[in-house]
């Protein structure tokens, strides 16, 4: 008797929690919606949702937001796959080198931005071996690579934690596509260049592309990395987000629940991608078996 109720014991901690999710997310699109009754606000709008996309500060802060999260998505990726390539050719897809790769993974954001600040910003490492060597006449002549209007601290730090996610993400099956259908190719008189690029990667491209979806999405609605290397203006989503909730004035509490609404639209077409990536990919494996 009780084996037959354990299953459903061990669901309560996540009903639990899925409920208190549903609470906030539908708490927060109805206030996104401009109702938030203990403010004296009582009637749906879509008036914040049409300033935050129309005010040139709020419009500013979406157009970086997506910059950051497709530029770092975009650039992890490919490097990402160019690395993943290379590791499956040499055969270090096994091992104590696939453990070093996976070391970025577990170091935490704050300690990233730690690394950046301090080996990229004019008082960093860099700047001060430059001028050491006499290449610029003051450290703050080098290039301002951290809190700059572009969000290049912030994307490089994204880069540090999502190549190594890419090829994590995608070595399994590349490996295991190269090894098969690659090296036939190569037994048929393909290069292993040409194999790779006309047989591997065609067969990994639903994968690699899901792997892109989840760093993007990720890197849009992160708030520690743009809130400490990014610039003062424009802010990230996140941060204006935070700033708009924490704002005395509780009437501007809907501004950052506009803000949120835009992130979760975005990230659910994501997921939508995703799910049909993923689908295509199942249902090709069914096929080769």
């Amino acid at each position: 008797m009780r084996k037959k109720w354990t299953p459903y014991a061990l669901l309560v901690p996540q009903l639990v929690l899925s409920v208190i999710f549903l609470i906030g997310l539908i708490t927060g699109i109805t206030q996104s919606l401009g109702v938030v009754p203990a403010f004296g606000l009582t009637e749906p709008t879509l008036t914040y949702y049409k300033e935050v996309l129309t005010r040139p500060d709020m419009l500013q802060s979406v157009l970086y937001s997506l910059h950051i999260a497709f530029a770092s998505a975009f650039f992890a990726t490919v490097i990402g796959v160019i690395l993943c390539a290379v590791i499956v050719m040499q055969g270090k897809t096994k091992g104590g080198f696939m453990r070093i790769v996976q070391l970025p993974i577990v170091v935490p954001h704050v300690v990233v931005a730690l690394f950046i600040v301090n080996i990229f910003s004019q008082n960093g490492l860099l700047a001060r071996m430059a001028f050491a060597l006499g290449i610029i006449g003051d450290q703050q002549d080098s290039p301002v690579i951290v809190y700059n209007a572009n969000g290049m601290g912030v994307i490089l730090a994204y880069l540090w934690k999502e190549i190594p996610f890419i090829i994590y993400f995608v070595i399994a099956l590349m490996a295991n596509i190269n090894g098969n259908l690659g090296e036939a190719a190569v037994n048929l008189g393909a290069g292993r260049i040409q194999s790779f690029c006309r047989v591997t990667l065609p067969l990994c491209a639903h994968t690699i592309l899901s792997g892109f979806l989840i760093i993007f999405v990720f890197a849009l609605g992160a708030y520690e990395l743009p809130v400490l290397l990014g610039a003062t203006a424009p802010k990230a989503l996140p941060v204006l987000a935070y700033i708009q909730y924490t704002h005395p004035d509780l009437r501007n509490r809907p501004y950052a629940m506009a803000l949120n609404g835009i992130i979760i639209v975005i990230s659910l077409i994501s997921a939508a991608v995703y799910f049909v990536l993923m689908k295509k990919n199942i249902k090709n494996l069914a096929n080769k078996r």
